[in-house]
């Protein structure tokens, strides 16, 4: 399971996640390391696209508490419970505090699997937005080979003892 944070305009059009910029690169990235999407289920933490109209563009605005906490309880613990996943990659700071909680740093503990309930694991990296907006300030290339060695460790999934016995 990938969890990202929150829709953004593409998404919020057609009405599902990753069709975006970010999502194209997540895609490139996943087929990279030789992993199919379609393998996955793909989700965000937030499930609107919360905006401010700016002439004929729609600027993303951040959730605030209320309504991450109202998508978190409302719909992505019950994919979640629904799903099942043993394995989740969480893609950015957002969906990391929610699965890690607040004091989870994106920066210092990103790409190692931790082990977050009887039989689930847990990574987080950085969002495929973050890596775009690298091109601006430098450091593209070095962003993206970060990214997909994180998404990598999915080829070195943890084994849980429960799972074993």
């Amino acid at each position: 399971m990938l969890i990202g944070e929150q829709a953004g305009d593409r998404e919020d059009i057609e009405g599902a996640p990753f069709v975006g910029p970010a999502g194209r690169l997540l895609d490139q990235a996943l087929d990279e390391i030789g992993i199919a999407r379609e393998s996955l289920y793909v989700t965000n933490v937030i499930k609107h696209f919360k905006f401010e109209q700016r002439g004929k563009r729609r600027l993303h605005k951040r959730a605030n508490a209320a309504e991450i906490e109202a998508c978190v309880s409302q719909w992505l613990d019950r994919e979640i419970l629904s799903i099942a996943p043993r394995y989740v990659v969480c893609l950015g700071a957002l969906a990391a505090r929610v699965m890690f909680g607040a004091s989870f740093k994106l920066q210092r503990q990103r790409g190692v699997w931790m082990h977050v309930a009887s039989n689930r694991w847990c990574l987080a990296t950085v969002h495929p937005s973050f890596v775009l907006r690298s091109r601006i300030g430098g450091g593209y290339d070095a962003a993206y080979r970060a990214f997909v060695s994180d998404l990598a460790m999915l080829k070195e999934l943890p084994v849980s003892r429960h799972a074993i016995e």
